[in-house]
């Protein structure tokens, strides 16, 4: 797979030898309008984005001023405007007419937002560009330069008292805003961490999630969520996991008209259980093993001990009627507190794994019990299982805000659209499940390959249905799952819901070969 980002990079060194770094455009030589201040309050940064190498065209007939204004009217805290030429066909023209517009629109009586040029920046010339050019702040991605020249350029936006939004995705990313951050006045940086791989332009909604943490601890101040955000619930998500900020580009430059809309429902909404959930998978789980593993159809202790024991990092249970392997609230509450009580005798609480419950039809008695156990913390969160289990589930604000992630059945490419609406809403893994007629889960079916290998282009796969100690090699070498589901695999012949403890030591042996 070419990388994007480096011909991106290459074509842009290439028009700054032939134009300068005025790329052709007639820069004043002197600013004067004010520098206003980046982001001081928590808020939406608006992307003024007619293309992209991923999407193509965007909004190619997109009018830099009035979207700028009408970002502006919608309350955005800050509006990007891309000055890209080649792949996002922005200009510095663009950017010093939204300056010009904006200033205008100050002089109305009107608060008006700072301005960032986003860009593809390298040199501190591009900085001293941006300044005259009317820009406030200016994107500096960290993947591009070394950590010297990253310095130089924090150095160039201190000392024109600009701002900077300093984006990261990467260890080695934080490495350089680190060295960064210990060496020049941190006041007016922003951090940013991308949803978006540039070098291939795939989207995982984690990993501003999981860098979250790691800024917060180097000294990093205000965090926003950049790129991947394509509807209102997918901007309340963002917030209820505690960012500063987001960046928003297609969504906004698509439908400038919904502005307002997702800027108030990533303003309105607060931290909540769910989106603490996220944040602390990413910390406690994410990337730490090469897969995760769950257990389901946990019914007694003895396979809970078990199981836990063996190394599974989620066991769940099934809150579904129709399921052999329902169980009810007493038996969950004394499970949770056996385990408790012998993982602490044997002093070995780091086997202590999530409790997820199972269910189906949210409106159910049996959900409603499982619920009721997450809000109260016994199951740490709660698995949605169908996808039509989850369009109900999402006509319900107060469940939204409760842990929790979803599970569809998968059988055919148009199944796939499935995880596509559900990844718009702001779901950010998605566990996939072999589709029956009769059953939902636990059933042994194994999803067609050729639909886990479409799948993976998009997302990182969590995968359910028929593995075993036999095939999980093979699927662990040509998926790459982050997280396995397994059921009816390990369990007794005819007994649903009796784990086959022979079955899960040998599962275990298997996997940490």
């Amino acid at each position: 797979m070419s990388d994007i980002l480096q011909t991106i990079i290459e074509k842009r060194k290439l028009d700054i030898n032939a134009k300068g770094f005025s790329l052709g455009f007639d820069i004043p030589t002197e600013r004067k309008r004010k520098v206003h201040p980046f982001l001081k309050e928590r808020g939406a940064i608006l992307e003024i984005k007619r293309a992209s190498p991923s999407k193509g065209n965007i909004a190619p007939d997109l009018d830099a001023v009035q979207t700028a204004l009408t970002y502006a009217k919608a309350g955005a805290k800050a509006i990007s405007c891309l000055t890209e030429e080649n792949y996002f066909k922005g200009t510095l023209g663009d950017l010093m007419n939204v300056a010009n517009a904006l200033d205008e629109f100050e002089k109305e009586g009107n608060e008006v937002p700072a301005l960032l040029r986003k860009d593809f920046l390298i040199s501190t010339k591009d900085i001293e560009v941006a300044f005259f050019a009317g820009a406030d702040a200016v994107l500096l991605i960290a993947r591009i330069l070394s950590k010297e020249e990253l310095l130089q350029m924090a150095q160039k936006v201190q000392e024109l008292k600009l701002s900077a939004l300093i984006e990261i995705r990467s260890e080695s990313d934080l490495e350089k805003l680190k060295f960064v951050l210990e060496n020049v006045n941190c006041e007016n940086f922003v951090c940013g961490v991308n949803s978006r791989d540039l070098k291939d332009f795939t989207i995982d909604m984690l990993i501003p999630a999981k860098m979250f943490s790691k800024i917060l601890a180097i000294g990093g101040k205000r965090v926003i969520f950049e790129s991947g955000i394509l509807s209102n619930e997918a901007a309340s998500f963002i917030s209820s996991m505690g960012f500063s900020g987001m960046l928003l580009g297609e969504a906004a430059a698509r439908n400038p008209q919904k502005a307002k809309e997702f800027i108030q429902s990533f303003e309105n909404t607060s931290e909540t259980p769910n989106g603490k959930f996220w944040i602390d998978f990413c910390k406690t789980k994410m990337g730490q093993k090469k897969v995760l593993t769950k257990v389901c159809g946990i019914t007694n202790f003895d396979d809970a001990i078990f199981v836990s024991q063996s190394g599974a990092d989620f066991l769940g249970f099934v809150f579904y009627e129709k399921s052999k392997r329902n169980v009810s609230k007493e038996i969950v509450l004394q499970i949770k507190q056996d385990l408790q009580n012998k993982l602490n005798e044997q002093n070995n609480c780091d086997a202590f794994p999530t409790f997820v419950g199972v269910i189906v039809d949210p409106d159910s008695p049996e959900s409603k019990i499982a619920i009721e156990l997450v809000k109260q913390g016994i199951l740490d969160c709660l698995q949605v299982h169908t996808f039509e289990g989850c369009e109900k589930f999402y006509k319900n604000k107060e469940l939204l805000s409760l842990a929790h992630y979803c599970a569809v059945n998968i059988s055919s490419l148009e199944d796939i659209k499935k995880l596509d609406a559900l990844n718009e809403l702001g779901e950010p893994r998605i566990l996939v499940d072999a589709q029956t007629q009769n059953e939902i889960g636990g059933t042994g079916q194994v999803i067609d390959q050729n639909l886990l290998k479409e799948i993976q282009k998009k997302y990182k796969l969590w995968i359910a249905g028929g593995i075993d100690s036999k095939n999980v090699k093979s699927i662990l070498e040509n998926f790459s799952p982050e997280l396995i589901d397994l059921s009816s695999s390990l369990e007794k012949e005819n007994q649903k819901g009796i784990k086959d403890l022979e079955k899960v030591k040998t599962f275990f042996d298997v996997l940490k070969k």
